[in-house]
């Protein structure tokens, strides 16, 4: 596939003083990645939007949370695909971090139009509201490893219950910006499409945008399924007392990197915007994070909990049996680093689910009143494509 892959800073954006002083816009803010990032800018003192359908099961109480924490946030109740709810969204942002996204390869394979709609057709709608702004803020994309597909040549050997590559490079690095892309699923299609999107816009309009192809991050506020956040959603079994599916051989392995990383690597963007303009990053845990399914299931009893019974079904379609990001370019630019190891990631996933689940975690009604500052769009899409009429009137759904 012919596709821009490894970008390069442009000499033609400009550097934007005054954006840190604009507001922040995240769509997809009241979900996982959106809720930490924007808890953080909130702390820091920016103004942040957030964009969200509220379309994820969950993603209420995220809300509520922040309002609680936070007086400086807005939110306003609309869809991506809604090109005039992204244009007042994104109305004098200084950066927008575009999260919202169908994530879910299974879902993408169920209901394909949906996919690229939200996927793609967003992202466009999100790079037309940056383009055509007075002053174009900088668009920041989280895009999936899944766009270098299923990765069948790479020459894979089991050592120690896991795969590993037999190329020595790639074992010691992980997989670098330099791999071809190679979409596989209407899911690795549309996010696919999306992060092309966004690295033409930078070459092609001069607008200040960058890639992240993120690995399984995972963290606080994580409401994993079997679909999507599946080191949250083994946890959340285990907390039940209920069985496992793998689907594959549970020796897979992926690099894991905890939210808090993350959100440092967004905040390293600061200062860097020039050198990471046009540019895709491999963002994750790197392989001193590595860990294979099976590895997993093996920690849980470290937490205190039964190790969950586990049952292995055949091998999804897509399925990579190996992928480690190389983060060395970004951590070039950047200076930026992973700091959480995994023991100490997954402990603190576990209080915060063991809270969440035992009822410590507050529930959306108890804070819905406090939500004053939610906006509601009409003509805002739902998370079923309709208009969201039930969310019309200036408070958050039960």
């Amino acid at each position: 596939m012919t596709a821009t892959n490894v970008g390069t800073s442009l000499g033609s954006v400009a550097p934007d003083s005054d954006s840190a002083e604009r507001a922040v816009l995240i769509t997809g803010g009241a979900g996982f990645v959106g809720s930490n990032l924007a808890h953080r800018l909130l702390g820091d003192g920016h103004r942040v939007m957030i964009l969200d359908n509220l379309s994820r099961p969950g993603v209420e109480r995220n809300l509520a949370w922040l309002r609680d924490q936070h007086d400086a946030l807005e939110v306003i109740v609309g869809d991506v695909r809604d090109a005039s709810v992204v244009r007042t969204a994104a109305r004098g942002a200084g950066r927008i971090f575009h999260f919202a996204a169908q994530v879910a390869v299974t879902t993408s394979l169920d209901d394909p139009v949906t996919d690229f709609e939200v996927n793609a057709r967003g992202t466009l709608n999100v790079l037309e509201a940056a383009r055509t702004a007075e002053r174009p803020p900088m668009v920041v994309l989280t895009s999936t490893n899944k766009v270098y597909g299923a990765l069948d040549d790479l020459t894979l050997r089991r050592e120690a219950g896991r795969y590993q590559p037999a190329n020595p490079t790639i074992s010691r690095w992980g997989v670098d910006e330099g791999r071809p892309l190679e979409f596989h699923t209407p899911y690795g299609c549309s996010k696919g499409a999306a992060d092309q999107y966004v690295l033409d816009y930078a070459h092609s309009y001069g607008l200040p945008a960058v890639v992240f192809r993120m690995s399984c991050i995972y963290g606080p506020r994580q409401m994993g399924t079997e679909d999507q956040g599946w080191v949250a959603h083994f946890l959340l079994r285990a907390l039940a007392g209920e069985p496992v599916v793998i689907y594959g051989d549970g020796r897979q392995v992926r690099d894991v990197l905890f939210i808090d990383d993350l959100v440092e690597a967004f905040l390293a963007l600061d200062g860097n915007r020039q050198a990471v303009t046009g540019r895709a990053f491999n963002i994750g845990g790197g392989p001193g994070q590595a860990v294979s399914l099976l590895d997993v299931i093996d920690t849980i009893p470290a937490l205190g909990l039964r190790r969950p019974d586990v049952t292995f079904e055949a091998w999804r379609t897509g399925d990579q049996r190996y992928y480690v990001s190389d983060t060395r370019a970004f951590a070039t630019v950047t200076g930026w680093r992973q700091r959480v190891g995994v023991a100490e990631g997954m402990s603190a996933l576990h209080r915060w689910l063991a809270a969440f689940v035992g009822g410590r975690a507050k529930t959306t009604r108890d804070h819905v009143d406090g939500l004053s500052d939610v906006v509601p769009l009409a003509g805002a899409v739902g998370g079923n494509g309709k208009t969201g009429a039930g969310q019309m009137h200036g408070q958050l759904p039960r």
